[in-house]
C-alpha cells in the first residue's frame, strides 16, 4: 500500500551525535517530523523509521503487533550506534514505551532517553475486554489528531483495530516490568489536559525506572500530540539541552558542521 503523505520515514545524516524518534500507535512520523527536522538543522544524526502497519490504512496495522513495531526501532538504533559516538532515544506515546524498552534493553548503547506524553497502560474495561471484543468487532473509533493548537491535524487511522490493540496492551505489560531496567538520564515531558494516554502513566514511569537522573516537564497548553502543538518549541528546546548536556559540545560541533553544508537537507526515506 503507498504511504499517507506527510507519514514518510525521516532520516539525516549529520554529526557523532544520533537520535532516533519512535512515534505512536495508529500515528506516523509526520507527528514528529517537525522535531526530527528541529534537531537535524543543528547537525545532529536523525532517524524517524515508520512502524509496520502504520502510514498506510488501519487494515494493515490489523495484521502486525509489538514485536513488529519494536524490532524496527531495534533495528533503527543499531544502525544509528553503527554510525554515531552516542545515541538518544526519543519517543511519543506508545513511541515512548518503544524508547524506553530500548534502553532497558540496550544499556550503554543508549545514552538518555525523552519522552513525550509515554503511554504504560491500556485503561479502563476495554483494556479487559480486548482479549474477547477483538473477535467480536474490528475496530473502535480512532485516537489520531488529538491537539489543542486549531488547525493542526496528524496523520493517523481514523479506527483503532482491535487486534492490534491487544497486542499494545501486551506490550505494555512487558515494558512495565522492565522499566527498573532504565537507567540512563531522562527528559519526561507530559501535559496535564492529555485526552488520550492519563498523566497516570507519566507517574508510573517515573515511579519505576531506575534513573537517577530525571527532569520532568509540563506542557500545560498541549493535549496528547504536542509535538505538533502548543508547546512543540519548548518540547524541542527542551531535547537539544539535553543532548547537549550528555554529550558535551555535540550540538556546538554540529551546528558548525550543518553551516558548512547548508545545502545539503534531509531526506525523506521511501516507504
Amino acid at each position: 500500500m503507498p504511504v499517507l503523505p506527510g507519514a514518510e520515514p525521516y532520516r539525516h545524516d549529520g554529526g557523532e551525535v544520533g537520535v532516533l524518534l519512535c512515534h505512536g500507535f495508529t500515528g506516523s512520523p509526520q507527528s514528529l517530523r517537525p522535531w526530527a527536522e528541529y534537531l537535524a538543522e543543528r547537525g545532529l544524526t536523525v532517524s524517524l523509521p515508520l512502524l509496520p502497519g502504520h502510514g498506510t490504512r488501519w487494515e494493515d496495522l490489523q495484521l502486525t503487533g509489538w514485536q513488529d513495531w519494536y524490532a524496527e526501532v531495534d533495528r533503527a538504533l543499531t544502525a544509528l550506534t553503527e554510525r554515531c559516538t552516542r545515541v538518544f532515544v526519543f519517543g511519543l506515546s506508545m513511541g515512548g514505551a518503544l524508547a524506553l524498552r530500548l534502553a532497558a534493553r540496550h544499556g550503554d548503547a543508549v545514552t538518555g532517553v525523552v519522552v513525550v506524553n509515554p503511554a504504560n497502560k491500556v485503561h479502563g474495561l476495554s483494556g479487559y475486554a480486548l482479549p474477547v471484543a477483538r473477535h467480536l468487532v474490528r475496530t473502535t473509533k480512532g485516537i489520531a489528531s488529538d491537539i489543542a493548537k486549531p488547525g493542526v491535524v496528524e496523520v493517523g487511522y481514523e479506527r483503532v483495530p482491535l487486534h492490534a490493540a491487544h497486542s499494545l496492551r501486551h506490550f505494555f505489560q512487558r515494558v512495565d516490568g522492565e522499566l527498573p531496567q532504565v537507567t540512563q538520564p531522562l527528559l519526561l515531558l507530559h501535559s496535564p489536559q492529555d485526552h488520550v494516554v492519563p498523566p497516570v502513566d507519566s507517574a508510573r514511569i517515573l515511579g519505576r525506572v531506575s534513573s537517577t537522573e530525571v527532569r520532568e516537564v509540563l506542557l500545560e497548553q498541549s493535549y496528547h500530540v504536542a509535538t505538533l502543538d502548543h508547546d512543540a518549541d519548548r518540547i524541542f528546546e527542551e531535547s537539544l539541552t539535553f543532548v547537549d548536556r550528555y554529550a558535551p559540545g555535540a550540538v556546538t560541533a554540529a551546528g558548525e558542521r550543518a553551516g558548512k553544508d547548508s545545502g545539503k537537507e534531509g531526506t525523506a526515506a521511501g516507504g
